[in-house]
């Protein structure tokens, strides 16, 4: 019968962290995996005869030295830092050799212990990682394929978080990439490093600037608190929320229109979104906001309008929204399929403009399309017409109200026309 390999979690004070129990599972342990820094700590407790493995820079090669050891009836532990389960080893291991190869002996997770050391409740606390390559410094515009992005938008959901820094992911990094996306003045940063060892070092609340020019100990948890409360709404954001140019009228989608575009996009918290057009930025910067584990592509032709739309960005504090100055469909090639796509503008390009878009569309997917013109209107439907995908036209005229002597009146809008195409294939 083949022994299970026990995943242990072990502090930085080494053997006053374990119990006799688990101490006996690592002194007759035959084959022993750990990070340098662990082997170390534990050489007073480990058999002579035991066979070390150094698991740092080698993780993939850790699935084949438990199951060669196994195969030989040897009894095998991996000893990781505090919760092996979180952020840390014991997933992985489990997704390579199966639950039952595997019994987990966890420790307290090292944020539990920053968390206590600073006297703040952890049940709502949301936990990140960033103890993984070096993804480079941060800058405006990166998307999915950066290795901060997904910390980055876990900051923007939770009101506190913890994360495991590494030794290019630092602190300081961190805090720059707050500066860039202009959000410094809404976070407080704590340090909690070198936890259980004689440099233990516990930072008060610090202020983003400070953290963003500080070096601190490699070994080291992350805590963000939000100081500012989100007051602002998710959905239908008054027209006067955005930045727009201002011909004859604004050059916005306005804010009927916009909603009933966005529930027609039928958007997930992870969708992957185009904005053709973007305009203002007023519908894209909108679906970012509904889709924070998902990314917007924009693209927009006119220089003015896209300076607009970055400094709507900028005023949304909008950091999963890529803006493109361009005239699509110039550069969409380089962007991800999407699961909806908004055409505000086509920039004379509708038809080319569409076939691409269902093209690209993932299985389900929802184009949605505005327009103003019965020209623009005809060419999106006999465009639809020539291909399998399912589609439909809803024309909007909404009216405001608008204020007469000490009456009201009711003012009408432009009517646009909706079309909307579900790709079924």
């Amino acid at each position: 019968m083949t022994t299970v390999c026990r995943v242990i979690g072990i502090l930085d004070n080494g053997h006053q962290s374990l119990t006799a129990h688990v101490l006996t599972h690592i002194a007759e342990a035959d084959v022993v995996i750990a990070g340098t820094r662990l082997l170390d700590v534990m050489k007073s407790t480990l058999s002579a005869d035991a066979k070390c493995f150094d698991l740092t820079g080698n993780l993939p090669q850790v699935p084949r030295w438990i199951t060669a050891a196994q195969s030989k009836n040897k009894k095998v532990v991996v000893l990781a830092t505090g919760d092996p389960l979180c952020h840390g080893i014991a997933n992985y291991l489990i997704k390579k050799l199966g639950a039952d190869n595997i019994e987990v002996l966890p420790n307290l997770s090292m944020f539990q212990l920053a968390c206590a050391k600073l006297g703040v409740a952890w049940q709502g606390c949301r936990i990140g990682s960033v103890h993984a390559k070096d993804a480079g410094e941060w800058w405006l515009g990166a998307d999915t394929k950066h290795g901060l992005y997904q910390v980055l938008q876990l900051l923007r959901q939770s009101e506190l978080t913890a994360i495991y820094t590494g030794p290019e992911n630092t602190p300081d990094r961190l805090a720059r990439m707050l500066q860039q996306e202009g959000l410094a003045d809404q976070y407080d940063i704590a340090i909690a490093a070198d936890l259980l060892q004689d440099e233990e070092n516990i930072s008060a609340w610090i202020a983003v600037d400070k953290v963003a020019y500080q070096v601190f100990s490699s070994l080291n948890i992350m805590l963000v608190k939000r100081k500012t409360i989100k007051n602002e709404a998710t959905f239908g954001l008054p027209d006067h929320r955005f930045k727009q140019r201002k011909p004859d009228k604004g050059l916005i989608t306005k804010r009927e229109v916009r909603a009933v575009s966005l529930a027609r996009m039928s958007l997930q918290p992870n969708s992957i979104v185009w904005d053709i057009g973007a305009g203002s930025g007023s519908v894209g910067l909108e679906a970012s906001r509904l889709c924070p584990q998902g990314h917007v592509y924009a693209i927009e032709k006119n220089t003015d309008d896209a300076q607009i739309a970055r400094d709507n960005k900028a005023s949304l504090h909008a950091t999963n929204y890529t803006l493109v100055h361009n005239k699509a469909p110039e550069g969409l090639d380089l962007w991800p399929n999407p699961d909806a796509i908004f055409i505000g503008g086509s920039g004379g390009e509708l038809r080319q403009l569409i076939l691409l878009c269902l093209k690209r569309l993932n299985h389900q997917g929802q184009l949605v399309m505005n327009f103003v013109t019965l020209e623009n209107m005809n060419l999106a439907m006999t465009t639809l017409k020539e291909t399998l995908v399912e589609w439909d036209v809803v024309q909007l005229q909404a009216s405001r109200s608008k204020p007469i002597l000490s009456m009201q009146r009711m003012q009408a809008e432009n009517p646009v026309w909706i079309i909307c195409a579900k790709k079924n294939y």
